[in-house]
Parts: structure tokens; sequence; C-alpha cells
């Protein structure tokens, strides 16, 4: 007979037992809600752990291997686009997980701090990265991907101790001089915030004489996003994210423009065919704006608008620039029509219920990727919405360990290695392909 559920009672399945459950959370009352799901989520993470150490990896779908894939490419019922992802499929699905070694030009400084953000530039040669320092704010760094192509997997890491006193909210690369040459970051110190940019060249200069200065800096209130923007029509700007705001600023003129909204813009992304910002909200609200147009008071200026539930924390707009994707505090992540204004694909699994979590697409390998809050990685197909996989965090699930991810087919450049990067407490692993 199954336990009934008793208010104020566990039901101890090992011990065939109820057990009081004491009010609180601290050490001092053992058996709480909390301490009684920590231990089943812990349990979880360690037989998953201990299945991906095994490789003995099942498909997702049923049939799907790669001599049936052959065949069907060779009979021409595949065309190459759906050999080209079918594959992918495969491929994450046997992805193993190794430790990268981190070698610093100062020892003194590496691997030390926890990561919090990784973001990779355009062609996936280098990532920048944001790590937690102990005394309060972050340290910046890029690392370079070129060792990772080798039998020994080690990455080259340049630190800039000049800037340790931000908290950092949100990061993107910025092409200024010339692709990803600089780099966007919103921060919070204590109120009111900054916003920077920095040339990507200041992390591996090797002269101190030789290091450029920021080409802009500026105080804020709080910031939650920034985006650049790769359009010809405004090109130099960058948007940043406020409360109850969006600020777009031309870095070389200067000129700045304002549009006022009802609520925190967590996060923005520029369509690149034409000069329109997305912008999605704590409202739950996304829109997007013409920054060709004036600034106005109002929600005039307001083109496209789409709803969901709860806070969305993360927009990712396809290529074609009809689609976007949208993931929310309450875990759901859907891929939004724009022309229509409907949700046309829903991708279950994700878990959020408070935390701001990106949301990462790989058209190419037709993948969506995203980090939960309960510290788990998932893999889905963006055309179908399938879920292919799920890989366990190599630590327990906690606030300050949640991953940070990049994934690509050309980890390292135009000749790198396909795979995912995870960034977890101060460890960074790759998850390559067999």
């Amino acid at each position: 007979i199954a336990p009934q559920e008793l208010p104020g009672f566990y039901y101890d399945s090992e011990k065939n037992r109820y057990f009081r459950l004491l009010p609180g959370h601290n050490n001092y009352n053992p058996l709480t809600k909390e301490s009684i799901q920590f231990k089943a989520m812990e349990c979880k993470r360690l037989r998953l752990l201990e299945e991906e150490g095994k490789q003995n990896k099942k498909t997702t779908r049923a049939g799907l291997n790669s001599s049936m894939l052959l065949k069907k490419r060779q009979l021409g019922l595949l065309s190459s686009t759906s050999y080209c992802r079918l594959v992918h499929e495969l491929k994450v699905n046997c992805m193993q997980r190794k430790k990268i070694e981190i070698h610093s030009p100062d020892s003194s400084v590496g691997g030390t701090d926890n990561f919090k953000i990784i973001v990779a530039d355009v062609s996936c040669e280098r990532i920048f990265t944001v790590n937690d320092v102990e005394h309060g704010g972050c340290k910046y760094g890029i690392i370079n991907l070129s060792g990772l192509g080798k039998e020994a997997l080690a990455v080259e890491m340049y630190d800039n101790l000049y800037f340790t006193n931000r908290k950092v909210n949100s990061v993107c690369w910025a092409s200024l001089t010339h692709p990803d040459s600089h780099l966007c970051l919103m921060g919070i110190a204590e109120t009111p915030g900054c916003a920077s940019l920095l040339p990507a060249s200041l992390f591996s200069s090797t002269n101190p004489g030789d290091r450029p200065g920021m080409l802009c800096s500026f105080k804020i209130s709080t910031a939650w996003s920034c985006a650049w923007c790769l359009n010809p029509q405004a090109d130099n700007c960058f948007s940043t994210g406020l409360a109850r705001r969006v600020l777009v600023t031309n870095v070389v003129t200067g000129h700045r423009q304002t549009f006022g909204t009802s609520s925190d813009v967590l996060a923005q992304q520029f369509a690149t065919q034409t000069p329109v910002l997305y912008n999605s909200c704590r409202s739950g609200e996304i829109f997007s704006v013409d920054v060709r147009q004036r600034s106005r008071k109002g929600q005039s200026w307001k083109a496209a608008r789409l709803f969901h539930d709860s806070a969305v924390t993360s927009i990712r707009l396809l290529q074609d620039q009809h689609s976007l994707v949208a993931a929310d505090m309450a875990g759901e992540i859907k891929l939004w029509d724009l022309r229509t204004a409907k949700c046309v694909k829903q991708y279950k699994g994700h878990h959020n219920e408070y935390a701001v979590l990106p949301v990462h697409v790989n058209e190419e390998e037709g993948l969506l990727i995203a980090v939960g809050q309960d510290c788990y990685t998932r893999i889905w197909s963006l055309q179908d919405a399938h879920l292919l996989r799920t890989i366990p965090s190599p630590y327990p699930s906690s606030k300050d360990a949640i991953p940070s991810v990049v994934f690509s087919s050309r980890l390292g450049g135009s000749r790198g290695v396909p795979g995912l990067l995870m960034a977890v407490k101060q460890d960074l692993y790759h998850f390559s392909y067999n």
C-alpha cells in the first residue's frame, strides 16, 4: 500500500516509518522540508552522474542510430540539413565530461574564484569570464580556447585586475573596430550602477604601458541587461536594460535615447536585418522598439508585444528574424512566431523559480540549451522541442553553483572541436563529442 501524506509528517521509505517535520531549516533541525528535498535531489544527481560515467548512452529517439541515418542519407530520404541535425542529436547524447586545466600567466590568480558568467565570441575562439571575488565584486578574464584540440586539455586565461569592485549583471561582446573587439559590462556596486565598454585587448596586452583605456563608462541606475547593435543603420550603439527604462547609447557620438517602460528590463537583443531592439521585462512583457525613432513617452513606440505569465529572463531571436525564443521565471521556454504573436512550441523540463538564467540557441546544430535553477543542463531539439539530454552538475545543487555554459561545433575557432563548455564553481569542463 502506498504511504499516505500526513500534514506535518514525512514518510521515510528506507526506514518505513513517519517522522515529524520540524519548522525552520537550520542545522539544529535536521529534518525539514528543505533538507528532505535536498537529500532527494542529491541522490538523483549522484545516480545520474554514475550513469553518465558508464558511457552506455541510449538514443533519445526510437530507432535513431548512425548507421540508419547514413542509409537514409544515401537513399536520398534525408536532406543534408536534417542529416546534420540528427547527427548532432546523436553526438550530443554521447558527450563525455573532461576537466580542463586553466593556465594563467599570473599563477597567483588561476582557479581561485568561482565562475559566474562565461560568454563566447562569435567565432568561439575566446570566452569572456566573470568570476565572483571573495571580498565582493567581480574579476574579469578572457580564456583562449585554442588548447581544446590538444590531447591534454588546457587553456590560457588572461586576467584583468583593474576592475574588481563591481558586481556584473550582464555582459555581451561588441564589434566596434573589428568583430568582437570590445565588451559591454553592466554592473552594480552600490547605487548607482555602472555601464562600461572595454577593449578586449586589455586582457592580452603584456606591456602595461600599451593598455588602452575604457572607451566609455557612465553611472546609471541598477542595470539588468545589455545588447550590441550590428545593424549598419544604428552601428556603434549599445542598449542597456534598466529599472523601468531602456537606454540606447552611441559610443562614438555620446548621443543617448531613453524609452520609458513600466517594468525592469531583464533581457535584450538587437535584430540584425533592421535596427530593432527586443526587450523582455519582469512583468512578463516582451516588446520591440525601432531605435531610429525618437524617444517618446507612453507606450506608442512599442511594436511587437508578447506576454508571459512571469518575468522573462532571456530572449533569443532566430536567424529568420520572425521567431523568438523566450524563457521565464516559471520555467517556461516558448518559441514565438513574431508575425502572428503566437506561441508555436514549448520546451518542457526547464526549472526556474526566481533566477535570471539565459537560454542558448544553436540553429546550425538545431539545439536549444538551458541551465536550470536545479543546476541541470538540458538540451532540446530546436525543431520539435524533444528533450535530448539532461546533464547533472559535478557539484551539489546550490545558488552559487549554477553552471554557465557555451555550446558550439567549433570551440576554438574555424578548425575547433565540437562540444559543450561548462563553468561551475572554480572549474571548467569540456563535454566532447566522441
